[in-house]
């Protein structure tokens, strides 16, 4: 009997299942006897831990993603949102980029959609405020950081001055920690092309909500990456939250109030909205009730990972697996062998993990590591963050291209221009059409 599997979402879990399936199923996908389909608005899987290498010119943006239709020849790939899931029918709804919507079936689906920002109704927010979750926003963060500098150094007037040069970053996890760190090194190595600009003159606000930056490497290593930060001049403010911030005027709840044309939000993140237009159980944090074999609690033929579906914890009774690209990572591998079980009919196998541990870049040469309970600074942590992201990105092609765009940084300058302008690539020609017909 001919399956189809359907695969909603392209990210870590998409992609890695779908590779792990179009290995094990190789016959049966050459036979017609098994279909899989992916559905993502992209024809790429970003690999997020390398966007802010990307963001600081580390990395070509190109390289920091995976395209989906060369490293999966054997599995159809359809660019556009799943807006609702009637699995009762065992049907979606499927909107393609260009085009009406229309239905497509599927005999088993996995639920691999992840998450989006998590934002909070603050004033001003959708105004001045900017996601760090691809790579559009990092190459967009890169390009407005750095038109900043080129305001500041072209202004006379010194509110406008002080407002480019003041950057917010709210939320202290490994996003936001590691944008700000890469973006703040980025920025203070091009001011040494600015006669008027000099590192004193940056400002940056790092604002966490909690009482600790980095949870994720341990009280110890966070306290330490706290200190380095401040230690670099960055403005820290702790158990505080962003209130507003209505045309770049910021205000937190300790009291303080400044201007900044830069605000980077990385407070979490949320379920893709997919889930909620589903059929499919939720949990009360608005995810996919999950199990501990990865498929949809009491729904057959449906599995969920990731970012979207709540995964108890079996070696932590009463937690879940927390959504990072290490879970999401090992999870696929699990699913995907699973799914094959469910065909032959073979039961289903736990997906259990031994934690490793967390490494995290702090900028060129520095970074903060807790692995296997061995805690690391500076070079050390900085240079196995390198290595542990290479042997997790897909594909030898990115691992080669990611080593030259490192190897190249080891003997040439980065390059500190702005391209803004690409995110408007017709302001140009329609200001030269409007002049020509005056």
């Amino acid at each position: 009997m001919k399956k189809h599997i359907l695969i909603v979402g392209g990210g870590y879990v998409g992609l890695y299942t779908a590779l792990r399936l179009q290995r094990r199923l190789h016959r049966e996908l050459r036979g017609g006897e098994v279909r899989i389909t992916i559905i993502d608005p992209q024809s790429y899987m970003t690999y997020q831990p390398f966007l802010p290498e990307a963001a600081a010119g580390n990395l070509s943006p190109r390289h920091v993603v995976a395209p989906l239709r060369r490293i999966l020849p054997k599995v159809r790939i359809l660019n556009g949102r799943v807006t609702q899931v009637s699995h009762a029918e065992r049907t979606v709804t499927f909107q393609p980029a260009e085009g009406g919507p229309r239905r497509l079936t599927y005999d088993v689906i996995v639920m691999a959609a992840g998450s989006i920002s998590r934002t909070l109704p603050i004033p001003g927010l959708t105004d001045i405020g900017i996601g760090f979750k691809t790579v559009g926003e990092a190459i967009a963060l890169r390009n407005r950081v750095l038109r900043q500098l080129d305001v500041a150094e072209s202004t006379d007037d010194p509110d406008v001055r002080r407002k480019a040069l003041t950057f917010v970053v709210v939320g202290a996890g490994f996003a936001g920690v590691e944008a700000l760190a890469e973006l703040e090194d980025m920025a203070k190595d091009s001011t040494r092309y600015y006669r008027n600009i000099g590192p004193s003159d940056l400002r940056w606000v790092l604002v966490e909500a909690t009482n600790r930056v980095l949870p994720e490497v341990g009280p110890e290593m966070g306290k330490w990456t706290l200190e380095q930060l401040r230690e670099r001049g960055i403005d820290v403010r702790l158990d505080t939250r962003l209130e507003s911030c209505v045309d770049g005027h910021v205000v937190l709840s300790d009291g303080a109030e400044f201007d900044a044309e830069t605000l980077v939000w990385t407070a979490g993140v949320k379920s893709s909205p997919v889930v909620q237009d589903s059929d499919l159980p939720l949990d009360e944090r608005g995810r996919i009730k999950g199990t501990t074999r990865l498929t949809v609690a009491g729904t057959p033929d449906a599995f969920a990972a990731g970012d979207a579906a709540g995964v108890p914890d079996v070696t932590n009774p009463g937690q879940f697996c927390a959504p990072n690209a290490q879970h999401a990572v090992r999870q696929a591998k699990v699913l995907a062998d699973n799914i094959v079980r469910h065909l032959r009919g073979e039961e289903l196998v736990e997906y259990r993990h031994k934690y490793v541990g967390s490494v995290a870049g702090l900028g060129l040469h520095q970074g903060v590591a807790n692995v296997y309970g061995v805690k690391l600074r500076g070079f050390p942590a900085w240079f196995m963050h390198r290595t542990y992201h290479l042997s997790r990105v897909p594909t030898l092609n990115r691992k080669v291209r990611v080593v030259v765009d490192w190897t190249l940084a080891l003997f040439f300058k980065r390059e500190t221009i702005s391209l803004g302008e690409m995110e408007h690539p017709r302001e140009g020609f329609r200001a030269a059409v409007a002049t020509t017909h005056r």
